[in-house]
């Protein structure tokens, strides 16, 4: 390991001084995400391995290049999980890419996000030097809460070489209810438990084989979870049936999903909501998937309806960007940094600065200018 670290930290300081850029990779499963990919690949798999576990304190550490299912299955074998769900997309991912993607699943509006999880980070900066803040427990977090900026950074501020993070006992108690409704009493539904005191976990609603279904997740103590389905009424399905549904919902490997593939026009919009946000007027026969109890919807539409679901978006309070470009326009940008101010956009230049100040990690990802 230490013959690792310093091989890529030996990397960073020539590419530092040779101004050469550098793309940082793991798995490389979420490539199809961001505004470019440039550089000298910087491949961090060379970091693998869980250094520490400690299930009694509920918090383990990996290494950066650790394969993310390596981790669950770790975990898994404690009764211990990553709350969050992170997607993985494909085969490959990585610890560290989880982390600089700070991308969440289907229990994210229930349970937090990745950042919420992260507990300390060890890094190599734009200057080839290691940097390590937080630690292994939330006492160990003083001052600026650097650990968490990472999560979402997409490697532009530094690379990851080990993270530290929070799990939790997997959950006693799960069922899945199905709803046939429309869109609008989805929501209606959703809202009115948000107000109770249930065991929500994850939602999805969804055009299912031309219906309108609602999936609702319980997850929580077996008695209240049992309560929840005898008062929420509902269909309930079987958990061996459902889990991979779920898996493949976190994963974008649902059917709605897949149609994308017949349509190289469409590019899959992200649209990030408040969860209280009636129906949206759409493009003509766009029906999203809806998840995070309302409040992130997922929208297939060509380029030319980007203003549209921006303005319709921001009208609410809320965005929309392109997670997945179109197949037909590859070069178009997916997850574009798209700052609401110029005084935003001067605060990210200037962290952008201070770690990272030739300007050689992953280029262009986030922003033209860095």
């Amino acid at each position: 390991m230490d013959q690792a670290l310093a091989q890529i930290t030996e990397r960073v300081r020539a590419a530092v001084a040779d101004q050469t850029p550098l793309r940082i990779r793991g798995g490389g499963t979420k490539d199809f995400h961001g505004r470019g990919l440039y550089g000298d690949v910087l491949d961090t798999r060379l970091l693998s391995g869980i250094t520490s576990y400690e299930p009694s304190e509920l918090v383990i550490t990996a290494r950066a290049g650790t394969p993310l299912a390596e981790l669950e299955a770790a975990l898994a074998a404690k009764g211990q999980c990553l709350p969050f769900e992170p997607p993985h997309f494909s085969p490959g991912a990585t610890v560290g890419g989880m982390v600089a993607a700070g991308l969440s699943g289907p229990a994210r509006a229930s349970v937090g996000a990745v950042r919420d999880y992260v507990l300390g980070v060890s890094l190599i900066n734009g200057r080839a030097e290691p940097l390590t803040f937080g630690g292994q427990v939330m006492k160990n977090v003083a001052g600026y809460d650097v650990s968490r900026l990472m999560a979402g950074s997409w490697g532009t501020l530094g690379l990851l070489t080990e993270v530290s993070l929070k799990v939790l006992p997997v959950a006693p108690a799960e069922a899945t209810l199905r709803f046939e409704c429309n869109q609008a009493d989805a929501l209606r539904k959703l809202h009115a438990w948000g107000g109770q005191p249930l065991p929500l976990n994850a939602s999805c609603w969804v055009q299912d084989g031309g219906v309108g279904t609602l999936y609702v997740r319980l997850r929580g103590a077996v008695a209240a979870v049992q309560a929840a389905c005898k008062t929420m009424g509902g269909t309930l399905l079987d958990n061996a049936t459902t889990a991979p549904d779920w898996s493949a919902c976190r994963d974008h490997t649902l059917p709605w999903f897949a149609q994308r593939s017949q349509h190289p026009e469409l590019a899959l919009w992200r649209l990030s909501l408040p969860a209280t946000t009636p129906v949206l007027a759409l493009p003509a026969a766009a029906q999203p998937l809806v998840e995070w109890h309302g409040a992130l919807r997922w929208v297939q539409a060509p380029a030319s309806a980007g203003d549209a679901l921006r303005a319709a978006a921001e009208a609410v309070g809320g965005s929309a960007s392109v997670f997945v470009a179109a197949s037909a326009d590859p070069e178009s940008a997916s997850g574009q940094f798209d700052p609401k101010s110029a005084a935003l956009a001067q605060i990210h230049a200037r962290v952008k600065q201070a770690f990272d100040p030739a300007g050689i990690f992953n280029p262009g990802r986030l922003a033209a200018a860095w």
